[in-house]
């Protein structure tokens, strides 16, 4: 599990293509001091495990699959990406709990200035839209946001200056595709509500609602 709170930004040193996966070395800065084989990474938001660590680089190892859901293929040596290890029990939870599995690519929309911050527009595939709620918690490219304001396939977000400087938001810009992971209770929430959801809509196509069982002293 990771936080949203971006704890260094990586320089991508070396690509090796492995067929349709791909391995990425990544140099930290500030540089991790300890780092374990084996242990979770989040570069922009995807949770990948470390293969190899020397002189302050990691490797990590990228399947076909997170490439396929993420904006890691996209990456070019020398590009910058967004790094946070793993939660440990004793670390304050700054940010929100996220998981580190990508649920989709968002799209910079439109960007504008509000004082010192940025505010950002980004469009999600329309059947994300269930997961989003205004004021509520989301992760883009690693970083645990607040939403603004949000419609069936968009979003607003504001941008502190400490935020641009800590982060690669600074380098968004429009057409940016950001990797996006909704909150992770609200997915289990619906999952666990889903077997009474779907005895309600048994319900109200035989004209049962929970409003006639209550008015008929149900």
């Amino acid at each position: 599990m990771f936080t949203g709170i971006i704890q260094s930004i990586g320089e991508v040193v070396n690509i090796q293509r492995l067929s349709k996966d791909m391995r990425i070395t990544i140099l930290p800065s500030p540089p991790f001091e300890d780092i374990a084989l084996g242990e979770s990474i989040a570069v922009n938001g995807a949770c990948l495990t470390v293969e190899k660590y020397h002189n302050n680089q990691f490797s990590v190892y990228v399947s076909k699959e997170t490439l396929g859901k993420t904006n890691l293929i996209y990456l070019k040596i020398g590009h910058k990406v967004n790094l946070e290890r793993a939660l440990t029990l004793s670390d304050r939870l700054g940010g929100h709990l996220v998981s580190g599995h990508v649920d989709c690519l968002s799209k910079v929309k439109q960007i504008s200035r509000d004082g010192l911050s940025k505010r950002f527009i980004l469009e999600f595939p329309e059947r994300f839209s269930k997961y989003v709620i205004e004021k509520g918690s989301i992760a883009l490219d690693g970083i645990s946001l607040t939403i603004n304001r949000c419609g069936k396939d968009f979003i607003e977000i504001n941008i502190i200056p400490e935020t641009q400087k800590k982060t690669t938001i600074s380098q968004w810009q429009v057409g940016t595709l950001v990797n996006t992971e909704f909150d992770i209770i609200g997915k289990y929430v619906e999952k666990m509500t889903a077997p009474w959801q779907k005895e309600e809509q048994k319900a109200e196509k035989h004209g049962l609602t929970i409003d006639f069982l209550k008015e008929h002293g149900f």
